[in-house]
């Protein structure tokens, strides 16, 4: 059974709710269908029902609730609740009214206010538009300042990382996080990889350095990160600075870093900036044809996911089943 497949297992068990904000979008009622038809959660349906239903076509949605935000009984009780949470920042009364009649903004109040356990949107709402509600409203996890994203990263016939999976980090948010932020990202990194795979997270902090086999400011960013890390989650297996054969090939761990416990198997990779690991990602998706399962949103106090705008029916009942085992890991 492949990683999406045990995920999509997995997700069924958990009984989470999931609003699906762009229901007037084909792929989404799709998805919105497949997801119910397999049990993997309860889904809530955005926008005009009567459009909805037009569009489903063969899909059957009988059993769907379809919220339309502009007439819905609960948006004054929203607008209310972000009017609150947000006047000191000059959120007003008729501001917050408008705000959520929006399907992204109303979806997001759903989340916060815990009618559903997390948001999946992005199929037609630009990123920045998903998230900036979700930065406004929902925040960050306690302890943690920084959002970032991870991909799961399935390489065929590999025996690195746990049979070839791996998770990335941070590959598409944070272009140059300091020690503080990339620890945080190491943090909610563990966390996903937990959620998504239930094994145990070896966490390598990459550099070009291996244990001072170079000096730079860089390589301190590194080293820093590291210690914090340890400092705030001393059971978490994590070690750095590693360079990545370091990292992940154990012959080379055992010349490189004959000490560490992560050297030579890790699974998650977290890399010092987003120049490394974005092209990172990308070479291992190119040259290794593995594939790239995100990217997955880390550090929300609740969770929401990003799709692309070229996102197919299985993206978004995929990102949905990652969005339910990340709600079940925050006991949502």
């Amino acid at each position: 059974m492949d990683l999406i497949q045990k995920i999509r297992e997995r997700a069924k068990s958990t009984k989470k709710t999931i609003v699906l904000a762009e229901g007037s979008d084909e792929r989404v009622i799709q998805a919105a269908y497949i997801i119910r038809r397999e049990k993997l959660a309860e889904v809530v349906l955005l926008g005009d029902a009567k459009k909805i239903k037009e569009l489903a076509a063969d899909a059957d949605i009988s059993g769907i609730e379809i919220v339309d935000p502009a007439a819905s009984p609960k948006a004054e009780e929203y607008a209310a609740l972000l009017y609150e949470l947000r006047k000191d920042k000059g959120m007003t009364e008729e501001k917050a009214r408008e705000l959520v009649k929006d399907p992204i903004w109303y979806g997001t109040m759903m989340v916060k206010a815990q009618d559903v356990d997390g948001m999946v949107a992005g199929a037609i709402t630009a990123t920045a538009d998903v998230f900036r509600p979700a930065f406004q409203v929902v925040k960050t996890a306690p302890g943690v300042s920084v959002v970032s994203s991870a991909f799961m990263m399935v390489v065929p016939n590999s025996e690195y990382g746990a049979n070839g999976v791996m998770l990335f980090a941070d590959c598409a948010i944070n272009p140059n996080p300091d020690a503080k932020q990339l620890a945080e990202i190491a943090i909610a990194s563990s966390r996903t990889w937990k959620a998504l795979m239930d094994e145990e997270p070896y966490i390598a902090m990459l550099s070009f350095s291996t244990k001072g086999s170079a000096e730079h400011e860089m390589v301190d960013k590194v080293r820093e990160a590291t210690r914090i890390v340890k400092e705030k989650v001393p059971e978490l297996k994590v070690d750095g600075e590693l360079q990545a054969d370091a990292a992940l090939v154990p012959k080379v761990a055992k010349t490189k870093a004959p000490e560490s416990q992560v050297a030579g198997r890790a699974n998650i990779l977290i890399f010092p900036d987003l120049n490394a690991g974005n092209i990172g990602y990308k070479l291992v998706q190119r040259l290794a044809k593995a594939e790239a399962i995100g990217p997955i949103s880390q550090g929300l106090a609740k969770p929401i996911n990003d799709l692309s705008r070229g996102c197919s029916v299985d993206d978004i009942v995929n990102v949905t089943a990652i969005t339910v085992l990340q709600a079940a890991s925050m006991n949502i």
